[in-house]
C-alpha cells in the first residue's frame, strides 16, 4: 500500500473511531442497556403496567409513571433523609412495596442499579437523581413521544 493510501486509511479509521466514540452514549441509552436485565424484565410486565395505570385507562401517563417512582423512592428512603444510601437501596426486607411486584423490586434493588442511578457517584441517590433516571426510562419507552405508554410499548422486549 502506498503512502497516500495509508494516510487516507488512517484518516478514515480515525474519523470512524471519533464518530463511534461520540455516538456510544446515545447507542447505550436504549432501555435494555440503560438498566440491568433483572430490572428491565421486572419492570416491563403487564402486571407492573397495571399497577402504575392508576386511572385504569390501559395507558401509563408520564404523571402516573412519576407518581409511582416518587412512591418507590419514598419506600426506599427508610430513614426519610431525602436520599438513599446503598444499604437502604439493597435491603431485602421492605414491607412498603405492596404497590410493586416482587420481580420489579428485586430487579431494582441491586448494587448495579444503585450505581446506575447514582449519577454523580457520591454514594447516595437523591430524589432528583432517582426521578431523573426513571424519567429517562419513560422517555425510552415512549417511542412516539405522546406522554403516554401503552401495553405494546411497555412490555415490548428490547425497548
Amino acid at each position: 500500500m502506498n503512502a497516500p493510501a495509508k494516510t487516507l486509511l488512517v484518516t478514515l479509521a480515525s474519523s470512524w473511531l471519533t464518530l463511534t466514540a461520540f455516538n456510544a452514549p446515545a447507542m447505550a441509552d436504549d432501555a435494555v442497556s440503560f438498566a440491568t436485565g433483572g430490572y428491565a424484565s421486572g419492570l416491563r410486565t403487564k402486571e407492573m403496567m397495571h399497577k402504575m395505570d392508576t386511572n385504569g385507562d390501559g395507558m401509563v401517563s408520564k404523571d402516573e409513571w412519576t407518581s409511582f417512582q416518587e412512591k418507590m423512592f419514598d419506600a426506599l428512603d427508610q430513614d426519610k433523609s431525602g436520599s438513599i444510601d446503598e444499604k437502604e437501596f439493597t435491603a431485602t426486607e421492605h414491607e412498603d412495596f405492596a404497590f410493586a411486584t416482587a420481580a420489579y423490586a428485586r430487579g431494582l434493588m441491586t448494587k448495579t442499579m444503585f450505581m446506575k442511578i447514582d449519577a454523580n457517584g457520591d454514594g447516595k441517590i437523591s430524589r432528583e437523581e432517582f426521578l431523573a433516571y426513571h424519567r429517562k426510562i419513560f422517555d425510552m419507552l415512549d417511542k412516539q413521544k405522546k406522554g403516554m405508554v401503552g401495553l405494546v410499548d411497555f412490555i415490548r422486549p428490547g425497548g
